[in-house]
């Protein structure tokens, strides 16, 4: 058991440097190498973690991923909580943990960047990985309107005004580098309160 929490421990540790290579040298500059010596082992040692640097990449997103719905199915099963009250915190989870990892964010949209470049367009990718949280709120706003918490809308446009936000959010934290980011979770909870059916 414990050789594989070592191993996974590992692999954090591994995750970490490997986000300052990115950082550093960009996704399509950084190479399994420099992960290597930035991690002080050798590429041999390396491949036991992994078996290239876009699935050094890739798991650092599933790991983001992972941690973010976790806490999102927590709020979703919770009964004692409202609609809107779900749907905002479920808001600023993802909010915050954006926040928490600007680094990863940082690194997310140098790589879009660089497939934009090759002529890949990177929408597809993105929707795969957001498709879950797309189904939670899509979820949560057609039970809040059968419970009359939420008001008549187009769930579909109403997915979208949610999500949004979301990619409001990563343009301020990762391109505008804005430090202070409250006025933001501010904005989250008042758009939020705009599906309220007032009841």
């Amino acid at each position: 058991m414990s050789i594989v929490v070592e191993h996974e421990k590992r692999r954090k540790e591994i995750l970490e440097k490997a986000l300052d290579v990115f950082i550093d040298s960009g996704f399509e500059n950084a190479t399994f190498q420099k992960i290597a010596d930035r991690c002080d082992i050798t590429r041999t040692t390396l491949y036991l973690y992994f078996k290239n640097k876009k699935e050094i990449f890739n798991y650092s997103i599933k790991q983001f991923l992972a941690n973010v719905e976790e806490d999102i199915r927590k709020i979703v099963s919770d009964t004692s909580r409202g609609y809107i009250d779900k749907l905002t915190n479920i808001l600023l989870i993802v909010f915050n943990g954006l926040d928490d990892n600007r680094r990863l964010l940082s690194v997310v949209l140098h790589y879009l960047l660089h497939l934009s470049r090759k002529n890949i367009a990177p929408e597809r990718r993105i929707r795969r990985r957001t498709l879950r949280l797309r189904r939670f709120f899509a979820y949560l706003i057609i039970e809040g309107i059968k419970a009359g918490e939420i008001k008549k809308v187009n769930v579909k446009t109403a997915v979208e005004y949610l999500y949004n936000f979301i990619e409001s959010a990563i343009f301020q934290l990762a391109i505008l580098k804005r430090e202070n980011a409250e006025d933001l979770r501010k904005t989250i909870i008042f758009a939020v309160k705009q599906l309220s059916s007032g009841l």
